[in-house]
C-alpha cells in the first residue's frame, strides 16, 4: 500500500499458542477461531467461528497469518488448503467491528496487514468453499492460488449494501478473474453469484458435491506437493508475476477508497441498517 512519511503501526490480533492433538495419524493444532491439520505433505488450515458463519475479525486474520508464518518454516509442507465449514467458507468481514470506525481509524487499524501473509505465501495455497463466500470471504478466497467449489458455493462482493467497497482487492481481483463487466455488475449490486456462474467465469477451478469438495482440493493439494518444491515456489512466482503488473497500483487506489468511504453518512447508516436488521436510508454523503 503506497503511503507517504512513515508507515503507521498495524494492528494485529496475534494468537495465543495453539494446543496440538493427534488424530487418526493427522496432528490437529487449534487456535481460538482456526484449526490447523497437518496431514503431510499438505495441512488444512480452516476457520472456525460457525456461530458468526466464519467472519473475518481481526482475530481470526491474526491467527490466519500466525499459522501460515509457521506452515512456511515447515519443510515437510508442499501445499496448503484453506477452508470454512460446509455452510460458509467466510460470509464476510466482521461489520461489527467496523461500523463505529471513521476513516482515519481505519487507516491506522491497517487491518489488512494479517491478510497479506495470504498473499505472499510461497507455498500453493488452495481455497476449498462451501457456502457462502462474501465481501470479505470472497476476497480471501481471491486471494489463494485456485479455488475448488462445492455445487451449494456462492461468491459475491455485496459491500455496496453497506455504503462502502470491497477494501481487500475485491475490486482488483475480481475483474481480473471474471472480466470488467462482470465485475461491474456484481460489485455494484452487490448480488451473489452461484458455483456454475463463477466456473463459468472462470472464477474457480472446478465444482464438486459438496461432500467432496474438501477431499478434492486436498487431493489437489498432494499432487502439487508431490512435485519439486523449488520448482513449485518459483512456478508461482512466476505466474504472479504475469498477474500482478499492475495488480498493486489498483490495491493501493482500492484501499485509499475503502478508507474514505468510512467518513462518508452513508457508511455508517449502512453499517447501522445491517445490524439493525433493516434498510438502510442513504443520504448520498
Amino acid at each position: 500500500m503506497g503511503s507517504c512519511g512513515r508507515q503507521p503501526a498495524a494492528r494485529l490480533e496475534m494468537a495465543s499458542e495453539p494446543e496440538a492433538r493427534l488424530r487418526k495419524g493427522a496432528i490437529f493444532l487449534e487456535y481460538k477461531n482456526l484449526l490447523v491439520e497437518l496431514d503431510l505433505p499438505i495441512a488444512v488450515v480452516r476457520l472456525s467461528r460457525p456461530k458468526a458463519l466464519n467472519a473475518l475479525n481481526s482475530e481470526l486474520m491474526g491467527e490466519v497469518s500466525q499459522a501460515l508464518a509457521e506452515l512456511e518454516k515447515n519443510p515437510e509442507v508442499g501445499a496448503v488448503v484453506l477452508t470454512g465449514d460446509e455452510r460458509a467458507f467466510a460470509a464476510g468481514a466482521d461489520i461489527k467491528e467496523m461500523a463505529s470506525a471513521g476513516a482515519v481509524e481505519m487507516l491506522l487499524r491497517n487491518q489488512f496487514v494479517a491478510w497479506e501473509s495470504v498473499r505472499s505465501f510461497p507455498k500453493p495455497i488452495i481455497a476449498a468453499v462451501s457456502g457462502y463466500a462474501l465481501g470479505g470471504g470472497c476476497e480471501l478466497a481471491m486471494m489463494c492460488d485456485m479455488i475448488i467449489a462445492s455445487e451449494t458455493a456462492q461468491f459475491g462482493q455485496p459491500e455496496i449494501n453497506l455504503g462502502i467497497i470491497p477494501g481487500a482487492g475485491g475490486t482488483q481481483r475480481l475483474t481480473h478473474a471474471v472480466g470488467k463487466v462482470r465485475a461491474m455488475e456484481m460489485i455494484l449490486t452487490g448480488r451473489p453469484i452461484k458455483a456454475t456462474e463463477a466456473l463459468e467465469y472462470g472464477l474457480v477451478n472446478r465444482v464438486v458435491p459438496v461432500e467432496l469438495y474438501l477431499e478434492e482440493a486436498k487431493r489437489l493439494a498432494r499432487e502439487i506437493a508431490g512435485k519439486a518444491p523449488v520448482a513449485v515456489r518459483l512456478a508461482k512466482e512466476s505466474v504472479m508475476r504475469a498477474y500482478d503488473g499492475s495488480l498493486q497500483q489498483g490495491l493501493d487506489f482500492e484501499r485509499k477508497n475503502f478508507y474514505l468511504l468510512f467518513a462518508s453518512e452513508d457508511k455508517a447508516e449502512g453499517m447501522s441498517a445491517f445490524i439493525d436488521k433493516r434498510k438502510p436510508a442513504w443520504k448520498g454523503k
